[in-house]
């Protein structure tokens, strides 16, 4: 059974308090191993993540061996039945469609003294996207990560996906077909990350590593960054629903269980006004774990880390939502927009009790690469913007230097950096004759 709490309860600050520290993340003290595969794909380039893959995707490799050629990519791709691929494409389309309204425009102007001040935006070179494989395999991921850096007008995209035993999910490559994604390699984990960060013979470098992934994979990225940009460092998955008692609770017990069959250390929460509600939604859980495929999984993460919290009305639960930051929040309420502006932290919303948050994972539009583990209360989903740079612009005019200038001198000296402020004066001096 899950955790109940109710926000009239003396200990209840104590108990939501454990309840935002619990540690979910079921994984060993990997860092120093990923130090190592890190080192050694440095060194030894190709030589080390072929010899890597055979001992941890049970794969023989070589570098001739390690990209996936167009040509597996069409059989693959080929092999998906009609309805698989109209589903992949319309989930495609609608993710399109949403990400190119993310595109910022430049900005020029002149001001007051005559300078000319902007900002331009531009793609990074490259991109790697990380997906995972194995049994955690996701196609939609695919379309998550690519789309976004396409539409930001990235111009080489690489994506590197384990094929454990030597087997890949054919709706993968067919996203990446769909996608646009130029190379694809048959390689996972650190050793993955670390080609992608710092090159080898057969994989060019890139500028920025997308995608969700293993510990491994998370602690790779953490220390690959600053060589490369990441998106973010993603544990695991996490839904808080806030429902009134006018829902159907196998609705929410469902909803609540989408993310719980991610992963052991997933989790999964309802706020709720109605007491009696909260009773017969852990009710509809238990229920639908008789028979839901992934069970064991889901089963030991409502266990675990699941919870059900009884608060006196709604605005409450807002407030207790925004100190949880979830990764995903669905409003299952009478005026979910209302609601919705009391909400400040959140990686993504979904409003109403015909929005479940499987929509979001798949055909919505929205990102679903989302801020986990209370990050939402400072960072953001994936987006176009993450394959983006902004670079200022700046022209003065001696009328806008000599107006500005002293100031700036000023500053200089304030600060003892005497050639900062003669690189100023010596064109003021000029000016000045």
């Amino acid at each position: 059974m899950p955790i109940f709490l109710d926000s009239t309860a003396a200990d209840f600050e104590r108990r939501f308090a454990d309840l935002l520290t619990m540690k979910r993340e079921d994984a060993p003290d990997v860092d120093e191993a990923v130090a190592a595969i890190i080192a050694d794909v440095r060194a030894r380039g190709d030589a080390a993540v072929c010899e890597l893959t055979a001992r941890f995707d049970r794969l023989e490799m070589t570098p001739a061996r390690m990209r996936i050629t167009g040509d597996e990519i069409a059989t693959a791709a080929a092999s998906v039945t009609p309805e698989d691929r109209a589903a992949l494409e319309t989930a495609a389309a609608r993710i399109r469609a949403y990400h190119e309204r993310q595109m910022p425009r430049d900005e020029s102007w002149t001001d007051e003294t005559g300078a000319t001040l902007g900002w331009r935006w531009g793609p990074v070179d490259a991109a790697g996207l990380y997906v995972p494989g194995g049994l955690a395999s996701y196609p939609s991921s695919v379309l998550m990560n690519a789309i976004p850096a396409r539409v930001a007008g990235v111009g080489r995209l690489v994506m590197c996906v384990p094929t454990p035993d030597d087997v890949v999910n054919p709706l993968v490559l067919l996203a990446a077909q769909v996608s646009g994604i130029d190379e694809v390699y048959r390689i996972g984990g650190a050793q993955a990350v670390a080609a992608m960060a710092y090159g080898t013979d057969t994989i060019a470098p890139v500028d920025k590593i997308t995608g969700p992934g293993n510990a491994y994979v998370a602690a790779a990225k953490r220390r690959v960054f600053g060589r490369v940009g990441i998106d973010m460092i993603a544990g695991p998955s996490e839904i808080l629903v806030i429902a009134d008692g006018d829902n159907d609770p196998d609705w929410i017990a469902v909803d609540l269980l989408s993310q719980a069959e991610h992963d052991e250390s997933a989790q999964s929460i309802l706020l709720t006004d109605d007491a009696t509600f909260g009773e017969r939604v852990a009710r509809a859980v238990e229920a639908r774990l008789e028979t839901l495929e992934r069970r064991a999984i889901a089963g030991a993460s409502w266990r675990d880390f699941g919870a059900i919290v009884t608060v006196r009305d709604l605005s409450e639960a807002a407030a207790l939502s925004n100190r949880i930051a979830p990764e995903h929040l669905e409003l299952a309420v009478a005026d979910p927009e209302a609601l919705a502006a009391e909400i400040t932290h959140a990686g993504a919303i979904f409003l109403g009790q015909w929005t479940p948050e499987a929509i979001g994972d798949y055909v919505g539009g929205p990102n679903h690469v989302l801020p986990t583990a209370r990050s939402a209360r400072f960072s953001s989903g994936l987006s176009v913007m993450d394959f983006l740079k902004r670079t200022t612009l700046a022209r003065m005019t001696p009328e806008s230097l000599r107006a500005i200038g002293p100031a700036a001198m000023r500053l200089a000296t304030s600060e003892s950096l005497e050639a900062h402020g003669l690189s100023v004066s010596a064109r003021l001096a000029r000016l000045n004759r």
